[in-house]
């Protein structure tokens, strides 16, 4: 199989499904976010952090995988002729979203109360974090606009944003781990 197909060359590419639209399509848009956060949590795990942190990734990179297929297919073309669905994989569940809060709430319970913003930084690691959360985020908005025209399951919405949230208590506890300065934010009084 050939890398370059030449059929995307006018600006346009198919979905799932064969159903072709522009490269700009929203639906484009949504599954090209999610495969550059995806890309944004290979180099966040090619850091040395723990490898419980790694291992929590990868399964966060393969559910990205999924959240991607959802979202690069035609929902017109979801279900074949024979009455089953064209995506033959695991979909996004309950657990995955349970997965993300547990452990979020173990590593808050390592962390000191939040009583301020964090600006973003402090250590290469934690700021590549902080930029998965803000891609994650991006993701997670053009995901809505597209729900709002083309629904699909609502869970690939709360997965992506329970995922930018889990993304946050790393970045904190990633500084903690780091030994990196956590500087809060602190609105200067103007006079």
């Amino acid at each position: 199989m050939k890398i370059y197909t030449k059929t995307g060359d006018e600006g346009m590419t198919a979905l799932f499904g064969g159903t072709r639209v522009h490269k700009h399509h929203i639906r484009i848009q949504s599954y090209g976010t999610v495969d550059e956060l995806n890309s944004w949590l290979g180099l966040l795990r090619d850091q040395h952090i723990a490898k419980e942190y790694k291992k929590l990734l990868m399964k966060i990179q393969e559910n990205l995988f999924t959240v991607g297929a959802i979202l690069a297919t035609d929902p017109e073309k979801a279900i074949l002729k024979s009455g089953k669905e064209r995506l033959n994989i695991p979909k996004i569940g309950a657990s995955d979203i349970s997965l993300l809060e547990t452990e979020m709430d173990t590593m808050d319970e390592a962390l000191p109360a939040m009583t301020h913003f964090v600006l973003p930084g402090g250590h290469p690691t934690v700021s590549y974090c902080h930029i998965a959360r803000t891609v994650c985020r991006r993701a997670e908005r053009m995901a809505c606009l597209l729900h709002e025209n083309e629904p699909f399951d609502a869970l690939v919405l709360a997965y992506l944003n329970r995922l930018s949230d889990y993304l946050f208590v790393l970045s904190r506890k990633l500084s903690q781990d780091l030994k990196a300065e956590e500087i809060k934010w602190i609105p200067e009084k103007k006079d």
